[in-house]
C-alpha cells in the first residue's frame, strides 16, 4: 500500500493532466470551427450563397412575346399585348388599410377600379372578403388600367400577354390561334411556332422582413426575349374586300359556304384567302384542307397538253352530237347543245361531250400524268399544318369510266389553292409555282433571316399552249359559260365549274359546287382568282353563282390604294376600261340590220360601242377582244355573237341569214379592239 507521501506527490500530476485535457478539446473544437468555417466558405460557398439568394430573392417569370404577323405591306395582323393577371390577400389589405388610417378611401378604389376593368360583382366581393386568403382574378388587364390598385399591399400583379387575333374570319382562320400560355393551337401560329415563340425571362425580386416581395433597382433579372416578325405575302386590302365578296355571294347565293384565293401568277404568293363555311365551329382555313371535285374548271388542262403533244388544233372540230351521247352506259348531255364544236368551243361552252373525245387521245397514264405534273395529289407545301393532298387514283386503280369522268372534273379531289396554282401556270407561261404564305422572317432587331423566293416546280405546258389556252378562256368570259356574268366590263379570261357534291361517297340531289377561275388582265395575268361556292340555292352555275363575285373583287380592288395592282400598265393596255354591255333589244336590232337583204354586205351599227370607254385611274382606253369561233353557227347566231362580244359585222356577199357561217375576217381566236368590223364569209 503506498504511503501518503507517495499520494500526495500523485496529485498535482493528475490535476495537470486535466488541464491539458481541457485545452486539448478547446483547441479541437476550435480547429473544427475553423475548419467546418473554412469548408462553408471555401468548398461550399455557391450553395450557401444560392440559398441565401433563395431566402432573400424571389423569381418572377417573365413571358416572352411572341412575335408580330404583319401583312405584305408591313400592316399588323397578329401581336402580343403586355397584360397584367390580379391576385388579392384580402387580409393583407385590411390589415394595409388598418395601419395606414384610410380604409374607406381604399376599399373605394379597389372596388370601383375592379368594377371599372370588368370584374363581376361576385368577383369584387371576394377580393374583400377578408375569410378569404387568397383570390385570383379571373381575365387579364391593361397595367396601366389597374395602376390605381397594385401599389396597394395585399394586390399582387404578374405579368402576362395577350394574343390579339386578326379581326377577319377569314384570316383567324388562317392565321390560328395562340392559348393563353403563349402555345400555339392551330394555323400558321402552329406551323411557326418555332419561329413565333420567344425565350421566357425571369424577374428578380426582393424580399422583405415580412416576406413580402419588393422590386430591387441592385438586382438584376434575365430579360425575355420576343420571337420573330413573321411577314406574310396576304395583302390586307385584298382580303377585307375577298371577305367582303364572299360572304355578300354566299348570302345572295343562299350558299352553305365558299372560298375564294388570290395568286400571284409571277412569283406564287398568295395576296388572300378567305373562307366562309356556316358551321361556325369550323376554324381551319378551307381552302386548303377541303378538297372538292374541280368538275369544268379541270377541262382547260386536256386542251393544253393535247396542243404539247401536237394531238389537237384549237380549231379541231369533232362531233358534239347535239348535246346528247352515250359513253358505255352513261349517257352523257351537255348543257349548251351543238352539233360539233372545235377545241375552242369545247373550252367556252365547257361541252361534256366535246372535252371527252378530245381526252381519249390520251392513254390513262398520260392522263395521270398530266394532272400529277400539276401537282394534284400532293400537297403544296405551304405552313399549314393540315393542309389536305387532294385525290388523284394511279391508273391501276381506274375503272373503265374513270378517264371519262376525269376529263369532267371528276373522279378527284383538289383543294382550291391546288387548282388556283395550276391556272397560274396558264397565266404566266406554263411554269407550276410553288405557292408561298410566308414573305420574310426577321428578327426582333429587324435582320431578314428569310425571304422568300420564285421557285418552279416543273414546266407544264408550253409557253405557246399557255398563250392559246388563255384566248380559250377569254372565249369563256365574253361569249361562253361566265358570258352572263357582266364581266366583259374587265379583260379576264377564265373558266366555269358546276360539278355534283359527293357527301359519303354519294352524290346528293340539289347539291352542287358553283366556281369560277380566272385570271386578270387576260393577256398579261398578274392575279389569279378562284370563286367557289358550296350549294347555292339561287343557281347552280359557276357562271352565273360564282364568276360574277370575280368582278366584285376587281372592282374594290381598283379602288382601293394598296391593292398591289400595276394599275398604269393596265390602263396602257386597255384592261380595266368599261365597256358599255348592250341589251338584249339593242343586239337584236343589229342582227336583223346584219342579216337582211338591203343590209349584205353593209357593216352592222352597234349600239353605244363607239363611245369613249371609262377607265379607273387612268385615261381612256381601248379594250381588245378575242373574236369568238362562230363556224358551224345559223348567220344569225353567229352574226348575234360577234355583236354580244362588242363587234361589228358585215356579212359576205352570197350569204343569207339562213346559212350557216364557214369563216371570218379576221380569224376566230385573233385579238382585235372592241368595235372593229368581223366579216362571214363562206370557204374558198
Amino acid at each position: 500500500m503506498p504511503s501518503p507521501d507517495d499520494r500526495d506527490s500523485n496529485a498535482p500530476r493528475v490535476q495537470w493532466s486535466r488541464a491539458a485535457l481541457m485545452q486539448a478539446a478547446s483547441l479541437a473544437f476550435a480547429l473544427a470551427l475553423i475548419g467546418r468555417a473554412a469548408t462553408v466558405q471555401l468548398l461550399e460557398a455557391d450553395e450557401w450563397r444560392s440559398k441565401a439568394e433563395n431566402q432573400q430573392l424571389a423569381a418572377s417569370p417573365l413571358p416572352a412575346p411572341r412575335g408580330t404577323i404583319l401583312d405584305a405591306n408591313g400592316a399588323i395582323l397578329v401581336e402580343s399585348r403586355q397584360l397584367v393577371k390580379l391576385s388579392i390577400s384580402p387580409r393583407e389589405v385590411a390589415v394595409d388599410i388598418r395601419r395606414k388610417g384610410d380604409g374607406a378611401k381604399r376599399v373605394e378604389t379597389l372596388t370601383t377600379t375592379l368594377a371599372r376593368v370588368g370584374v363581376s360583382q361576385e368577383w369584387v366581393r371576394r377580393a374583400n372578403d377578408t375569410t378569404r386568403k387568397w383570390v385570383e382574378i379571373p381575365g387579364r388587364f391593361l397595367a396601366t388600367d389597374v395602376a390605381a390598385i397594385t401599389a396597394l399591399r395585399g394586390v399582387h400583379a404578374e405579368p402576362a400577354l395577350e394574343r390579339v387575333p386578326p379581326a377577319n374570319d377569314g384570316l383567324r382562320r388562317l392565321v390560328g390561334r395562340a392559348d393563353d400560355a403563349g402555345g400555339a393551337v392551330d394555323g400558321l401560329e402552329k406551323a411557326l411556332d418555332g419561329v413565333l415563340r420567344g425565350t421566357d425571362g425571369e424577374r428578380a425580386l426582393v424580399r422583405d422582413a415580412r416576406g413580402q416581395r419588393i422590386r430591387s433597382p441592385n438586382v438584376n433579372g434575365e430579360a425575355a426575349q420576343a420571337g420573330k416578325t413573321v411577314v406574310l405575302t396576304i395583302n390586307q386590302g385584298l382580303q377585307d374586300i375577298a371577305e367582303r365578296a364572299l360572304g355578300d355571294a354566299v348570302a345572295s347565293m343562299k350558299a352553305t359556304g365558299g372560298d375564294i384565293v388570290l395568286l400571284d401568277v409571277a412569283n406564287g404568293e398568295v395576296r388572300a384567302m378567305a373562307s366562309y363555311r356556316a358551321d361556325r365551329l369550323s376554324a381551319a382555313a378551307t381552302a386548303v384542307t377541303e378538297p372538292y371535285e374541280p368538275g369544268s374548271t379541270l377541262k382547260p388542262f386536256i386542251a393544253a397538253r393535247l396542243l404539247d403533244l401536237g394531238r389537237a388544233r384549237s380549231d379541231e372540230i369533232v362531233s358534239t352530237h347535239n348535246g346528247e351521247w352515250a359513253v358505255g352506259t352513261r349517257k352523257i348531255e351537255d348543257d349548251h347543245p351543238m352539233a360539233e364544236a372545235s377545241l375552242f368551243d369545247v373550252i367556252r361552252y365547257s361541252s361534256n361531250i366535246g372535252i371527252i373525245q378530245f381526252a381519249q387521245r390520251m392513254s390513262p397514264d398520260e392522263q395521270y400524268e398530266l394532272f400529277r405534273d400539276l401537282g394534284f395529289g400532293t400537297p403544296t407545301g405551304i405552313p399549314y399544318p393540315v393542309e389536305s393532298n387532294g385525290t388523284l387514283l394511279p391508273p391501276k386503280r381506274w375503272d373503265s369510266m374513270t378517264s371519262v369522268s376525269l376529263a369532267m372534273g371528276y373522279a378527284m379531289n383538289a383543294t382550291p389553292l391546288q387548282l388556283a396554282v395550276a391556272y397560274a401556270a396558264i397565266a404566266n407561261g406554263g411554269e407550276l409555282l410553288e405557292p408561298a404564305l410566308v414573305k420574310e422572317i426577321r428578327t426582333p432587331d429587324g435582320d431578314v433571316t428569310f425571304r422568300h423566293q420564285r421557285r418552279v416546280v416543273r414546266r407544264v405546258m408550253s409557253d405557246g399552249a399557255a398563250r392559246q389556252l388563255r384566248a380559250m378562256l377569254k372565249g369563256v368570259v365574253e361569249t361562253g359559260t361566265a358570258a352572263g356574268s357582266n364581266l366583259a366590263t374587265f379583260d379576264v379570261a377564265g373558266k366555269t365549274g358546276t360539278a355534283k357534291r359527293a357527301i359519303g361517297g354519294k352524290y346528293m340531289p340539289g347539291k352542287y359546287t358553283a366556281s369560277f377561275v380566272g385570271m386578270f388582265p387576260a393577256d398579261e395575268p398578274q392575279l389569279v382568282i378562284l370563286i367557289k361556292l358550296d350549294d347555292p340555292t339561287k343557281s347552280i352555275y359557276g357562271g352565273r353563282a360564282a364568276a360574277p363575285v370575280s368582278k366584285v373583287v376587281l372592282q374594290a380592288a381598283f379602288a382601293a390604294r394598296d391593292a398591289a395592282f400595276d394599275r398604269r400598265g393596265q390602263a396602257r393596255r386597255g384592261t380595266i376600261a368599261a365597256t358599255p354591255s348592250l341589251t338584249e333589244e339593242e343586239v337584236q336590232r343589229a342582227v336583223d340590220a346584219a342579216t337582211a337583204p338591203t343590209g349584205r354586205g353593209a357593216t352592222s351599227w352597234v349600239a353605244r360601242v363607239d363611245e369613249p370607254m371609262e377607265t379607273v385611274h387612268a385615261p381612256a382606253a381601248v379594250a381588245r377582244r378575242t373574236v369568238p369561233d362562230v363556224r358551224g353557227l345559223p348567220v344569225r347566231r353567229a352574226v348575234y355573237e360577234l355583236h354580244r362580244a362588242g363587234f361589228r359585222t358585215s356579212v359576205g356577199n352570197g350569204i343569207s341569214g339562213g346559212d350557216r357561217a364557214q369563216l371570218t375576217s379576221p380569224a376566230a381566236g385573233t385579238v382585235a379592239p372592241t368595235g372593229s368590223t368581223i366579216t362571214l364569209g363562206r370557204d374558198p
